[in-house]
């Protein structure tokens, strides 16, 4: 059996490296694998919606292979530690 990558559990910083971690059937699935560097984090008020305290963490991220910011933003658990 194949193991499921799992976000980290500690949000992310300016600098981290991580690879997105996206399903087949979501929209930026055209993204799943790329490795990108955290470039911003922002925080919002997700968590009191959810009970979960990382879903207020979303990230601007740079790819970097091709070192462009990608277009859209990713929630802590679309991005899991690139190793």
């Amino acid at each position: 059996m194949d193991d499921i990558s799992q976000p980290a559990p500690e949000p992310y910083s300016v600098s981290d490296i991580v690879r997105i971690y996206l399903g087949p059937n979501d929209p930026d699935s055209r993204y799943h694998g790329m490795i990108c560097e955290i470039a911003e984090v922002a925080i919002d008020d997700l968590d009191s919606q959810t009970g979960r305290s990382l879903d207020a963490y979303t990230y601007t991220v740079q790819s970097l292979e091709t070192e462009e910011e990608l277009p859209i933003s990713f929630r802590h658990r679309d991005l899991v530690p690139a190793e």
